[in-house]
């Protein structure tokens, strides 16, 4: 498929999806969504940056941080960030490249993206985790905005990590714009649904 490095989940993603449509007849009545499977295997931009916090002992961690922007031919990037120690590229780009037939699905104009880090919130006090929210952000800010792409909460990233994130950005940039979705009320949140994937 690629001459990447192995990317076993998405690669496997990829092929379910290309098997099925070769099965179908599909291709058959329009032979050039071919093409356009090849084009969708390829995210449009994959972001990968160091994110440097300090524990509760004074120590500098050091954990990678990730935003696959997969998508944008129905509009800004949208899908949820990932904290969780088995976050990787592969897993990433599957995940992002499945954000983009969801979000289709919905037919409102959203592309499809999925990002976060190899961060561990378990065991982490509070104030680590919100210290590695923030040192997170300021490496995902300059990539993101309502226009571009719109990031969520995803296993490990609650309403109050989006609190956080929401709050470095206000400062990184200065704006105060629909971001991140899964915000707490006095955020400009909303109330529709405060749970994040995977409770």
């Amino acid at each position: 498929m690629s001459n990447l490095p192995s990317e076993p989940e998405f690669e496997q993603a990829y092929k379910e999806l290309a098997s099925t449509l070769q099965n179908s007849s599909l291709f058959e009545k329009h032979p050039e969504y071919k093409k356009a499977l090849q084009v969708a295997a390829i995210p449009e931009r994959v972001i990968q940056f160091r994110v440097t916090w300090e524990d509760d002992k004074g120590q500098v961690q050091v954990n990678r941080g990730f935003r696959v922007q997969y998508n944008s031919a129905l509009g800004p990037y949208k899908g949820g960030l990932r904290f969780h120690p088995s976050v990787n590229l592969s897993i990433l780009k599957f995940l992002g490249f499945e954000q983009c037939f969801k979000n289709a699905l919905t037919g409102l104009s959203m592309g499809g993206g999925k990002g976060g880090a190899d961060f561990d919130p378990k065991g982490k006090s509070d104030n680590e985790i919100r210290k590695f929210s923030v040192a997170f952000m300021r490496g995902l800010a300059k990539h993101i905005g309502a226009d571009t792409d719109v990031p969520a909460g995803d296993i490990g990233v609650s309403p109050r990590e989006i609190g956080w994130m929401f709050g470095a950005y206000r400062a990184e940039q200065n704006k105060w714009e629909g971001v991140l979705t899964g915000k707490g009320g006095n955020w400009g949140g909303s109330l529709i649904r405060p749970e994040a994937t995977g409770f």
